[in-house]
């Protein structure tokens, strides 16, 4: 089973067809893409509601930096485990397909688990913060026991998103957004019952929470997937399992999933890093997360966009005007409403009013903030490129642009930061922003050619516009 074909389970109540022919407008695609905007949108939240509280409860400044850092660092063990819910959507079509994709999976979970463990023995986790970061002793500390809280998090992210995979095949969309409903609900309790009873340091709360909210998710993915996998084991492989995926296949086809994911989520750690050796590291420190959240509720609104795109492109690629034509418009929906907090008296509301910051910290958070208006539109942008890219299953080309967009973050805010001494939070959404851009500009030649070579393939056969773009594509962009 294709990934495009896999991804059309993921659809919405509402038909998207008359007399058996795909009627794609800009309605539609609405349609179609609103029920996973939402799940994305009730998890942009979490931050904007864990800084709120962090910042309302002691050393404010030492516990939303030392939560920016472990928050950054589970973000990076988690890395391995995201596309996870690719994998089931696309593999998990039967009872030996389903059963070596759930021993891959929870091997995964092992290892990353591990490795937090790993991370958290004292030498190597002294030797990353003080030796590495150079993060002062009170921020090291709680950043170490916020880990330690941290430590259900990427066995539980795998978990739930294998499971959130079988329901999109079966197109129960609905329940994955009932799973983030338990997630925020749960997380929210946490956080809140903490904050009144014990008021444990703000970085504790905000670990504990998300831990809390996020395995009470995996468990409820797991509940409301019981008839799925039911049914699952009842299916036999169509080819009486003479050619079902082994684990190494398995491997092979989720190794450049991983890897985008991995050198993706590398960027936190690194701005961590650098925003630490910086001007201003603590204010930096401090507000990064809470710019960071901000610009995700915005960004958040493309980031679902990459499952519409692969859905609905078409098998010809029929559909990719009326789909880009969607992605510009949501895209700079999107930033305008940035836009609209970052340039208006908002910003101090959201900053100071909202979020808790002082006075002080909210003068550091606003500037970032109007820096990465543009980032939503180039989000969208990115999401569109890369269902283009996957359409095909010529997935070489997204890893590097992942890499060049890190690459450019990795020499760009050494120049801005260390170089003419801009303040670290400032470097790091500058450089984001320029790494973004040189992200999209490489995606655009590989598309065209995607699209192009497409509609010179046999109609209708995705097999044959995959070989076409590796045969004509790959070669010119590796």
């Amino acid at each position: 089973m294709s990934l495009q074909q896999s991804s059309t389970h993921c659809t919405f109540s509402r038909p998207l067809t008359e007399g058996g022919i795909l009627k794609l407008t800009q309605k539609s695609i609405l349609l179609f893409w609103l029920p996973l905007a939402v799940t994305w949108l009730m998890m942009s939240v979490e931050g904007p509601f864990l800084a709120a509280i962090i910042a309302r409860l002691a050393d404010a400044k030492f516990n939303l930096a030392a939560y920016g850092v472990a928050f950054a660092f589970a973000l990076l063990v988690e890395a391995p485990v995201i596309m996870i819910m690719s994998a089931s959507t696309a593999l998990a079509d039967n009872a030996t397909s389903f059963r070596r994709l759930r021993n891959f999976t929870y091997a995964l979970n092992a290892t990353v688990t591990v490795a937090m463990l790993f991370m958290l023995i004292p030498p190597v986790f002294e030797s990353v913060m003080q030796g590495v970061l150079g993060l002062p002793r009170q921020v090291m500390d709680l950043s170490y026991v916020s880990l330690w809280l941290f430590l259900p998090w990427p066995g539980a992210i795998g978990y739930r998103r294998f499971y959130q995979g079988l329901l999109i095949r079966d197109r129960r969309t609905r329940l994955v957004a009932y799973g983030t409903v338990v997630r925020l609900t749960s997380m929210a309790a946490t956080g809140l019952l903490l904050y009144a009873t014990v008021a444990p340091p703000g970085a504790y709360v905000g670990a504990a929470a998300m831990s809390v909210g996020v395995t009470l998710e995996a468990v409820a993915s797991r509940l409301m997937a019981r008839a799925s996998v039911r049914q699952l084991l009842l299916t036999p492989p169509a080819d009486g399992g003479a050619k079902q995926l082994g684990y190494r296949g398995i491997a092979r086809f989720y190794y450049p999933l991983a890897l985008t994911s991995l050198i993706g989520l590398a960027m936190q750690p690194m701005l961590t890093f650098f925003m630490g050796r910086a001007p201003s590291p603590i204010e930096s420190l401090a507000v990064f997360p809470v710019v960071h959240a901000l610009s995700f509720i915005f960004r958040a609104m493309g980031l679902s966009y990459q499952e519409v795109a692969i859905a609905l492109m078409g098998p010809n690629y029929e559909h990719v005007r009326e789909l880009g034509r969607f992605a510009w418009m949501l895209g700079i929906a999107s930033s305008a409403g940035l836009a609209v907090v970052a340039l208006t008296p908002a910003a101090v509301f959201w900053f100071e009013t909202a979020s808790g910051l002082s006075p002080e910290l909210a003068s550091f958070a606003i500037l970032p903030t109007i820096i990465l208006v543009p980032v939503p539109l180039l989000a969208v942008i990115l999401s569109y490129q890369r269902g283009i890219m996957v359409n095909a299953h010529v997935t070489r080309p997204v890893t590097w642009a992942t890499v060049i967009e890190v690459a450019v973050v990795a020499v760009g805010f050494p120049i801005l930061a260390w170089g003419i001494g801009m303040v670290g939070v400032t470097a790091a959404v500058v450089s984001f922003l320029v790494g973004r851009l040189a992200g999209n500009a490489f995606l655009i030649r590989p598309c065209a050619k995607v699209v192009s070579w497409s509609r010179l393939a046999k109609p209708g056969t995705l097999q044959s516009e995959s070989a076409v773009a590796r045969r004509d594509h790959e070669p010119a962009v590796t």
